[in-house]
């Protein structure tokens, strides 16, 4: 009897088979079942800015858009009306400056309408931006046609809102 014929027999042996069997079935229930760990709760993310590209928010029919062509045309049509019409000579250089910031204010703001829509809250930053618009250049507009100065303490008020305006762009 060799050695494979000897394992062989220990193998068939009934009371091996049966031992082994038995610290199957009695070993894996000694065996610790592993318990679920419930799944970790999902870190909130933070809300995306901006959902769709630029060109959809052109398209959609903003509100803001839409007034910033109206703004921007009228600040063209602004300035070329100062340029041409009313200080195409010299004299007086005081209004003339003053309406030049009025104009150019008018315009860069314009173009800062169109960016209301990406922003996290376009109606506060649009709304500040606009009543920021008609208050400083409209202020300054009025005291260079006009002459007169007694408009002008509403032109820091424009100033702040049109500092918040932008500043509500970034939050």
């Amino acid at each position: 009897m060799g050695f494979q014929d000897a394992f062989n027999f220990v193998l068939q042996n009934p009371l091996v088979t049966g031992t082994i069997e038995y610290v199957k079935i009695v070993g894996g229930a000694m065996i610790p079942k592993r318990k679920e760990v419930p799944a970790s709760p999902a870190v909130p993310q933070p809300p995306l800015i901006c959902t769709n590209p630029i060109w959809k928010h052109v398209y959609s029919g903003s509100y803001f858009v839409r007034l910033a062509g109206v703004c921007g045309a009228t600040a063209v049509a602004l300035g070329a009306y100062g340029a041409h019409v009313i200080y195409p000579k010299e004299g007086r250089e005081e209004l003339r400056k003053i309406y030049e910031t009025a104009n150019r204010y008018h315009f860069l703001h314009s173009l800062a309408l169109l960016a209301v829509p990406l922003c996290r809250w376009p109606r506060t930053s649009g709304s500040f931006l606009a009543l920021g618009m008609v208050l400083f250049c409209g202020t300054c507009y009025y005291h260079a046609l006009t002459g007169k100065s007694e408009l002008r303490w509403l032109t820091p008020v424009g100033g702040s809102f049109l500092i918040v305006g932008w500043l509500a762009m970034i939050l």
